[in-house]
């Protein structure tokens, strides 16, 4: 076994009120340097190195996780359903671990796991931190490789390219990193787990702080996008793709059970009709499941939402209304193409749970 002593157990500390998201991962990575077939390579859990492989490893997800999301969104972009397969849980767990049972007798049909807490138990026992989505799980040992979700898309992009589909477009083109990734070092603390500390919050102070730098993100994303269609460069990239997961569970979950309800994005109009482009681009709007999204913050988070009732609304038809962003110029997905239909039936959201 290799050394697991960094893993301690998990403290999601507050210091003054404020929530600080565990951010402790395992980072090992996926890398196509390696021959298939080959075993990781590295003395330590959360620096080794695993092989690209076709038909190894499972992606554990969950619909209603918008870090989740960001890599259901990756996989279906780049074509890569028929080398990675994936697992679905149900959208509400208990402190342990996701669930899936959303699958026949409630155990992923692939693993055969009840609990993903498995997957990470079988690969450092009684595991302390949190058990969380996504995770790539290796199927020979039913063991967690990484779910170091930021990492894990960063690889699913640049070192699967030999199972790309064609017509697969660049989500990180080298032109645009530095932009890319200085646009996610102040959206992801202010705006992704922005909205989390406002929610999360323990002191008024704390919350007021979260709220106010939230807004001042937002009103900066509002001004951005009133004159370009993403966020850099004129196609789908990333920082999009990061943006979106937060953006589509802003007014059915956020601006209500979190607090964060200076206003919803329906009324601002730059961030709507962008949120609206990119609902409507195929990989998007079609990986959302809003009954699944709203039923795992109202129901799971009973500190927030103690009766754990969830809400009929809001109506989300106007995510399918006409945006006119395309007068903005860019194109979505630059060279390549559109994804095509999703073919695995099970990989569908269910008739209904949808804008529509």
């Amino acid at each position: 076994m290799a050394d697991d002593t960094e893993f301690m157990p998990a403290k999601n500390a507050s210091e003054d009120g404020e929530f600080v998201r565990d951010a402790t991962y395992i980072n090992d990575r996926v890398v196509a340097d390696l021959p298939a077939g080959s075993d990781p390579v590295g003395e330590k859990i959360g620096e080794m190195r695993w092989p690209v492989e076709a038909g190894r490893y499972r992606l554990m997800a969950a619909r209603a996780c918008p870090w989740a999301s960001r890599s259901i969104i990756v996989r279906r972009l780049m074509g890569l359903e028929g080398a990675i397969s994936m697992g679905l849980a149900g959208p509400t767990h208990d402190v342990n671990s996701w669930v899936f049972d959303l699958d026949p007798d409630g155990k992923d049909p692939v693993t055969g796991m009840h609990r993903l807490q498995e997957a990470y138990f079988n690969r450092i026992p009684d595991y302390p931190r949190g058990i969380t989505v996504p995770a790539l799980v290796d199927l020979p040992t039913g063991s967690v490789v990484t779910n170091a979700y930021q990492k894990l898309n960063l690889d699913l992009l640049t070192e699967w390219s030999a199972f790309h589909r064609d017509g697969a477009p660049d989500l990180y083109p080298d032109e645009h990193r530095d932009e890319i990734d200085e646009l996610d070092s102040w959206i992801y603390p202010t705006v992704n787990n922005g909205v989390y500390r406002s929610g999360f919050a323990a002191e008024q102070g704390a919350y007021e702080q979260a709220y106010d730098e939230l807004w001042a993100s937002l009103d900066r994303l509002e001004e951005r996008l009133t004159t370009r269609r993403y966020l850099a460069g004129d196609t789908i990239t990333v920082a999009d793709i990061r943006l979106f997961t937060t953006l589509v569970r802003f007014d059915a979950v956020y601006h209500g059970h979190f607090k964060a309800n200076r206003n919803k994005i329906t009324e601002m109009p730059a961030l709507w009709g962008y949120l609206r482009d990119l609902f409507q681009t195929p990989g998007f709007g079609d990986t959302c499941d809003f009954p699944q999204i709203k039923e795992h913050y109202y129901n799971v988070h009973r500190d927030v939402n103690p009766t754990g009732i969830v809400p009929k609304g809001p109506d989300l038809a106007g995510l399918l209304s006409p945006h006119h962003r395309e007068e903005l110029g860019g194109r979505p997905f630059g060279a390549g193409t559109a994804p095509g239909p999703i073919e695995d039936p099970s990989e569908r959201v269910p008739e209904g749970h949808g804008a529509g």
